[in-house]
């Protein structure tokens, strides 16, 4: 049975922290029905989840493939210094299970980069809001989610686990649990649902699970992505978003 880890500790409020939604304009052009940046990736390394509790460290690694990626020359950071990223937050050698929280992680990202890979600023996305999500993968080409897992789904083989609501609804061993907590990046989007990078694979995460058991979720955005890609950010206040960004 492989060993997966989780990793994510419950969200860390900051009033400081952007919110996305105020820097959409009315110019805002409708993300197209389906979108999957994620098909410009070959492989997606493990980057110690199977060992460590850094989902929301490997989840930078795999966020920084995505997007060179598609802009044209991929970059897949080393594992070893996916791990040092992970070790500033919990020490060297880096508990099994430790985890740490994802504002943190965010925070110096932007910072300090991993392997020179810094982001330029994050905002933080409504929860429930498929709009909202749409549209940030779209314009950024991903965000950054957290979810408390249920029960249910970190049980057995918890990658081939379907990432669906239960008919029963959100209750019981589908209830969300935050001592589940694990972190992933979605990469594209259909109808029905996210496609998430996770464990070493792309995987599929309904819109209704979203909807469900995101307790934190980020728009994220690198300019690896936004000046090299094509893909056009019209709609996104740049220019108000810099400006906020230079108070905090």
């Amino acid at each position: 049975m492989p060993n997966y880890k989780l990793g994510k500790l419950p969200p860390v409020v900051d009033s400081r922290t952007l919110l996305f939604g105020a820097y959409l304009t009315p110019q805002l052009p409708a993300p197209p029905a389906q979108e999957n940046y994620g098909q410009k990736v070959a492989t997606w390394p493990m980057y110690g989840n199977d060992q460590y509790g850094d989902c929301t460290c490997a989840a930078v690694g795999h966020m920084i493939q995505n997007w060179t990626a598609n802009a044209g020359a991929e970059i897949s950071p080393p594992g070893p210094t996916v791990l040092k990223f992970y070790e500033h937050f919990v020490g060297s050698p880096p508990p099994p299970d430790e985890g740490c929280d994802m504002l943190s992680v965010l925070k110096y990202w932007r910072t300090a980069g991993l392997d020179k890979q810094k982001v330029t600023a994050f905002a933080s996305l409504d929860l429930k809001n498929q709009s909202q999500a749409q549209s940030a993968i779209y314009l950024l080409g991903g965000i950054y989610i957290g979810v408390a897992l249920p029960d249910f789904a970190v049980q057995g083989d918890m990658l081939t686990v379907p990432w669906v609501v239960p008919p029963g609804g959100p209750v019981g061993d589908a209830a969300p649990n935050p001592n589940n907590g694990h972190c992933i990046p979605a990469v594209g989007y259909d109808e029905k649902q996210l496609w998430i990078v996770t464990w070493g694979e792309l995987k599929s995460m309904g819109w209704d699970f979203y909807n469900a058991y995101a307790d934190e979720s980020f728009a994220v955005l690198s300019n690896d992505f936004i000046e090299k890609s094509g893909v056009s950010p019209g709609g996104l206040n740049l220019q108000a978003l810099t400006a906020d960004l230079a108070e905090l």
